[in-house]
């Protein structure tokens, strides 16, 4: 599945902030999770695979860093549909499998 929009925005916003981009900082890795993690909330889905082109098709990105922050996509998106299937799992269990 081709980004989005919304997606290519959130990562023109790491793109911006990482000050030095052979070396993440820990505060940058936070809020790069805290990115990831708001776009599927949002319903922003998007391919591991394709983050990694962007960054290594951006052109100013290390491979080490490119591949810092595809890994970190890929344990937010595997964390996000964990718990997914952890809410659908609790609210089957309590009698409704309407989602709420």
């Amino acid at each position: 599945m081709p980004l989005n929009n919304n997606v290519i925005i959130k990562l023109n916003e790491i793109t911006t902030f990482v000050e030095d981009k052979s070396r993440l900082q820990e505060n940058e890795i936070e809020e790069i999770k805290t990115i990831f993690n708001q776009l599927l909330r949002s319903g922003n889905l998007y391919d591991v695979d394709d983050v990694e082109s962007w960054f290594e098709n951006e052109g100013n990105w290390p491979k080490s860093s490119s591949v810092r922050i595809t890994n970190l996509a890929h344990y937010v998106q595997d964390k996000f549909e964990q718990t997914s299937r952890l809410r659908m799992i609790s609210d089957e269990v309590d009698g409704c499998s309407c989602g709420h």
